[in-house]
């Protein structure tokens, strides 16, 4: 088998392109000057952007066929311990981040310590740290509650029921008669929830809310199914020409289906699920053929590796940096209002350059930054699992 057996260098390219381009798309130097692949879709569409975050879950479940193996995917005290705790901790970090995101900001306003503290009750339940959490919970326990031959069921069974309650409750619909808004209204609050803007118009509609993670478990077990292939396929060769073959299909069906069932990441409607997963695969394919047969692994295999070996931890810095970036002052304008180390940046650039441009440099600046931290990391051998 030679090669074959060895550590798949690919998949932590995978993770690196998409940690790296959760940061280019969550960073930009102005929200309001975009170019349009920079940007996701309105509602109902798919731009580029849109691929980053259903990638890494993608990538979380390929993982977990690696990090489960070891429990033998059998129910244990060891295995519920440690997915409850890596849950608790993922839950933990995205509530910390969005207080400490509040208490930097109402900092740097000026606000007395106490109340910039005690943002407890705008606080926001659910994000992508939660969301994460509850697809890795609740993947895990399918995993170790069904035989291998029943996940391809469960994950059929999963998204044709999530497009038939979408479908009856107005889940495509960009309104507060939405179910997916309904629910999360109901059960969360206005007040904790993300609000969502399309088409010029913004409702308490959450993209990370509670109905919305159903199809995610799917998304991640699919992850898993791909992963169990890459260990029991020992030939790579074997290995892309399967990926190919079934990403293609999936990416296929999900094209055909969306004329009926629309394709939506604000959602996650099924139709997403299959053509963002498809894609994840037949890109996961292309870099097995590319970096581990190949052996092309210098230039930007090394870059996107430095973030993939630390993802989530990178994508946590980067969390922390954007907010300090935006909330601390160095400065005022005419005017006499803050100017941040985000907005001085970014008007540095737009000096010589057009707006879009410039809110795409300053995007590009703040990857490079993060990648420098990671490559520190990478060299020294440090990795932080999370």
């Amino acid at each position: 088998m030679g090669k074959d057996n060895k550590r798949l260098l690919s998949l932590d390219i995978l993770r690196g392109i998409t940690i790296a381009g959760m940061l280019l798309v969550n960073n930009p130097g102005s929200w309001s000057h975009l170019y349009r692949p920079l940007e996701h879709a309105d509602w109902i569409g798919l731009t580029p952007t849109d691929l980053v975050f259903p990638f890494f879950i993608f990538c979380m479940g390929v993982s977990m066929a690696f990090s489960l193996k070891k429990f033998n995917y059998k129910m244990s005290g060891p295995l519920m311990w440690k997915v409850v705790r890596r849950t608790v901790v993922l839950f933990l970090i995205g509530w910390a981040v969005g207080w400490f995101s509040h208490l930097v900001r109402g900092l740097c306003k000026g606000d007395p310590f106490s109340e910039a503290v005690n943002n407890l009750d705008t606080l926001r339940i659910l994000g992508v740290f939660q969301r994460l959490a509850l697809v890795y919970f609740f993947g895990s326990l399918c995993v170790v509650l069904f035989k291998r031959k029943f996940i391809p069921w469960l994950i059929g069974l999963i998204l044709v029921a999530y497009a038939i309650i979408l479908g009856l409750g107005h889940g495509y619909d960009f309104s507060l008669e939405n179910i997916i808004a309904q629910i999360d209204n109901s059960v969360l609050g206005t007040d904790h929830m993300y609000h969502e803007t399309a088409y010029g118009e913004s409702i308490s509609l959450d993209p990370e809310g509670i109905l919305s993670t159903l199809p995610c478990i799917a998304h991640v077990l699919i992850g898993y199914l791909v992963g169990r292939m890459i260990l029991s396929v020992h030939n790579n060769t074997e290995r892309v020409t399967t990926m190919l073959l079934w990403g293609s299909m999936m990416v296929l069906g999900g094209w055909l289906l969306q004329y009926g069932i629309p394709c939506g990441k604000k959602m996650w409607s099924s139709t997403f699920v299959l053509i963002t997963c498809g894609m994840a695969m037949c890109i996961q394919a292309m870099l097995i053929y590319f970096v581990d047969i190949k052996e092309k692994k210098g230039g930007l295999s090394r870059f996107f590796e430095s973030f993939g070996v630390n993802p989530l931890a990178l994508y946590l810095i980067g969390t922390i940096l954007a907010i300090l970036f935006g909330a601390i002052p160095i400065g005022h304008d005419a005017e006499g209002g803050n100017i941040t180390i985000h907005g001085a940046v970014y008007d540095f650039f737009a000096s010589f350059c057009n707006e879009c441009t410039a809110s795409a440099l300053y995007a590009v600046c703040f990857v490079l930054l993060n990648w420098a931290i990671g490559h520190v990391l990478y060299k020294k051998k440090i990795y932080i699992k999370i």
